[in-house]
């Protein structure tokens, strides 16, 4: 399926054109501003679908307004319908529009009159119109400090540069970037009906200060190990939107460890309400451990070496070991009440990841010594 995207070089259009390009059921073409609007007919040629994201909404000069989201948009219109009338073909078209059509501002107003002439065409032509007032989108490539808050807060907490919040109480409605375009795909293949101006995608409200606070925690994650919420809905888009502003002396950071004759230890990361992953290293004939707990679990998982791991019942006195090596991936859990050690029998040093189903807290550690017998 040919499809022709205008805009294709700008946030929405980029994606769109990644999504699309991944997949080998579309055939994609590209109107960008390096074309002349004398090009359109040339590419409309075989095109079964229009993707119309071209348009300026903050220019230099008020007049682009007119030239980008008005006259562009009758000029596509124009070739459309000229190509309707020699072919018999209608080629729908999907409009990219704003919220801020319904306001009084000249970036509104010219979105709202591309809205009416293509509109107009639908009337007298027959040509299939779906036309999307969009809140603010965020995501991955979107311009920052340029008209996306999500894009400039992103953008200069990564950089370690000031951000400005005028009024952290002000309300921002946002949609996902990769929900968009999952929508427009589905649209295009025509799997989905949709509704006047509205897109049928997850849309998040917040305030300007809850936004700046969410991102500073994501950055602030890396010195106490502590990750956010990532893992679904809101935070993980925004925690991938973060990411994607990061400079590339940032791609990596370095964590603390802790080393004494037995190995290295080093926690690797937190969680709110899952626990905290650790690994620890331990020379041949090593033993770590000998403690319980009350309520802490642990899992072990050896990925190098050979380990013997010993448990002890407090009140039983029931005797537990079990063995394990790294060429054989077994998790080994510890449990509450159960006195436990691990020793590297091998003749390698012993590589092991930890996991711990809760923070570790210095005051309150419930972690208490018990030496198991030899």
């Amino acid at each position: 399926m040919r499809v022709l995207i205008t805009g294709s070089n700008g946030f929405l259009g980029k994606n769109l054109q990644a999504d699309l390009v991944e997949r080998q059921d579309f055939d994609v073409r590209c109107f960008t501003r390096g074309h002349e609007i004398a090009q359109l007919p040339d590419l409309l040629k075989d095109v079964k679908f229009i993707v119309h994201f071209a348009g300026v909404n903050r220019p230099l000069d008020s007049s682009e307004f007119i030239a980008d989201n008005i006259d562009l948009t009758k000029a596509l219109c124009n070739a459309v319908c000229d190509y309707a009338t020699v072919t018999g073909e209608k080629v729908p078209i999907l409009f990219a529009s704003s919220s801020q059509a319904q306001n009084e501002s000249q970036y509104g107003q010219s979105k709202l009159a591309a809205e009416n002439i293509l509109q107009a065409v639908n009337l007298s032509h027959g040509i299939p119109v779906h036309i999307f007032r969009l809140p603010n989108v965020f995501g991955k490539w979107c311009k920052p400090n340029y008209n996306s808050v999500v894009a400039t807060f992103c953008y200069n907490i990564a950089h370690d540069l000031p951000i400005d919040v005028h009024d952290p109480t002000a309300l921002l409605t946002l949609v996902y970037i990769d929900d968009v375009i999952s929508y427009f795909v589905k649209l295009v293949k025509g799997v989905v009906e949709p509704d006047e101006y509205a897109i049928d995608v997850p849309q998040y409200t917040l305030t300007i200060g809850e936004l700046a606070r969410q991102i500073q925690a994501f950055k602030s994650g890396r010195d106490t190990l502590m990750v956010e919420r990532v893992g679904m809905g809101f935070i993980r888009a925004l925690y991938a939107t973060y990411v994607s502003y990061l400079p590339l002396e940032s791609f990596s950071y370095s964590l603390q460890s802790h080393t004494d004759d037995r190995g290295i230890f080093a926690e690797v990361l937190k969680t709110p309400d899952s626990g905290q992953v650790s690994f620890f290293t331990a020379h041949p004939g090593v033993i770590r451990g000998g403690h319980y707990h009350h309520s802490k679990c642990e899992k072990f998982l050896v990925v190098r070496g050979q380990a013997r791991f010993r448990f002890y019942h407090l009140l039983t006195g029931q005797t537990h070991e079990l063995i394990t090596v790294g060429d054989r991936l077994e998790i080994v859990d510890t449990i509450p009440g159960w006195a436990h050690d691990i020793t590297n029998i091998g003749k390698e040093e012993m590589l092991v990841m930890l996991w711990a189903n809760e923070v570790f807290d210095h005051l309150q550690p419930d972690t208490f010594t018990y030496k198991l017998g030899k």
